[in-house]
């Protein structure tokens, strides 16, 4: 009677540590999609590099205005410093009301404005590219959560198995059947999951106050709870998501702004060789008896060719550096998708050789040395090998889902496409 209620025992410690990790955690998931609509909304480097993009937005209008006109008000006073002296006594007092404007170049005032405009495509790149920065960590967040989540459910779950396994020890050594080592040895593989679960739920404190952080929210709030972490499947190809990089990766955006910025700069750089001008008109007026004075100017404002060519030479040189700068990142985010890619393609390899042959493999080798201890046909050592075994390929198997699904959200980074 005593075997059958040990037999029945350990059945129900296979059963219970084979469906282990279901549950991790307590509440409401929160989807993903819910927390990166928040972050957008939310976040205040989002909102400071949305605020930069509209004040960049206004700078066209300023540059591409003439510069302020000049109303200037003369008194010329004879025989003593007093206002209107000799106004009525000599032709030469006056006084003088007049205007003068400064007239760019043609084109140069245009160009000015194509710099400023580029300036805030810049910015509005720029405000893309935090935004997907921001969307990354809440993913990685996320993720990572939903990681330590399920780890927490199978540890907890195991430590319930590995309680059972330490009494039904006990109480074959009890009985004589077993020695005081096996116990032993159970508990100080109970301490090492304990211990896993204490290291756990620190990293779910940090993951969490990162977390909030990125939401604006306070750190007092109720802890967020991920959804259930499951495979999603890799469904474009390598090519694709490198053709997509160039087309839509927020960091090869603003790096073409770049360029599309220096070259407008270089074209005003050139263009502010021209002459400018200014013209004013001053109306002179004496008492009724002398004739009043109308004038009239118009001067040519000569650029230094030294410093005109110094501005061509720096605006060529920051063209080129804008031209290589793209080169380079182009070719290092071209990199980081192929690295990413092949992640994910050996971690779903991986996935598959976890769940269809390791896991269950060991998992029967469990039961089956489970069923021979309690027949006293095997050792109990034996037993725990191939309880922390599955324990660790079940770790290891919630680790590569982890690795995978994070590897899409950096393709989704890199590439702006939507691919889980």
């Amino acid at each position: 009677m005593h075997r059958v209620r040990f037999l029945i025992a350990l059945f129900v410690l296979a059963t219970a540590f084979a469906a282990s990790g279901q549950a991790g955690s307590s509440g409401i998931p929160t989807p993903l999609s819910a927390l990166l609509a928040e972050a957008s909304r939310n976040n205040a480097q989002i909102s400071a590099a949305n605020h930069s993009w509209q004040a960049a937005k206004n700078l066209p209008r300023q540059v591409t205005t003439l510069p302020n006109p000049t109303l200037t008000y003369q008194n010329l006073s004879v025989g003593n410093p007093l206002p209107f002296a000799g106004y009525t006594t000599s032709d030469f007092a006056y006084v003088g009301i007049g205007a003068s404007q400064e007239l760019p170049f043609p084109g140069k005032l245009r160009l000015r404005g194509e710099v400023a405009k580029q300036d805030a495509v810049i910015k509005g790149a720029e405000l893309d590219l935090v935004e997907n920065s921001v969307a990354d960590a809440v993913k990685v967040d996320y993720l990572q959560l939903a990681y330590l989540q399920k780890t927490l459910g199978i540890l907890a779950e195991s430590q319930h198995v590995m309680d059972q396994l330490i009494q039904n020890a006990t109480d074959h050594y009890r009985v004589g059947q077993g020695l005081q080592a096996d116990v032993l040895q159970a508990q100080v593989e109970r301490t090492k999951i304990v211990r896993e679960i204490t290291m756990r739920h620190e990293q779910v404190g940090q993951v969490e106050a990162h977390l909030k952080e990125l939401l604006h929210r306070d750190q007092s709030s109720p802890d967020i709870v991920a959804e259930e972490m499951t495979e999603s499947p890799l469904l474009p190809t390598s090519a694709a998501l490198l053709q997509i990089v160039r087309e839509h990766n927020p960091q090869i955006q603003v790096d073409a702004s770049s360029v599309g910025r220096q070259d407008a700069a270089l074209a005003s750089a050139k263009r502010e060789g021209k002459p400018d001008f200014s013209a004013a008109y001053m109306y002179q007026n004496t008492d009724s008896k002398y004739s009043s004075y109308y004038m009239f100017t118009f001067n040519v404002i000569l650029p230094r060719r030294g410093r005109v060519h110094a501005e061509v030479a720096e605006s060529e040189e920051k063209l080129a550096q804008s031209k290589a700068t793209l080169d380079a990142d182009l070719q290092h985010q071209l990199a980081e998708v192929q690295q990413e890619y092949v992640k994910a393609s050996s971690d779903s390899e991986l996935l598959k050789e976890y769940r269809e042959g390791l896991i269950p493999q060991s998992d029967a080798a469990y039961r089956s040395t489970l069923n021979a201890y309690a027949a006293n046909r095997d050792q109990f050592t034996h037993v725990l090998l191939y309880f922390v075994n599955v324990l660790n390929l079940k770790l290891d198997e919630a680790q590569v889902l982890a690795d995978h699904e994070t590897a899409l959200a950096h393709l989704e980074t890199l590439t702006g496409a939507t691919l889980r």
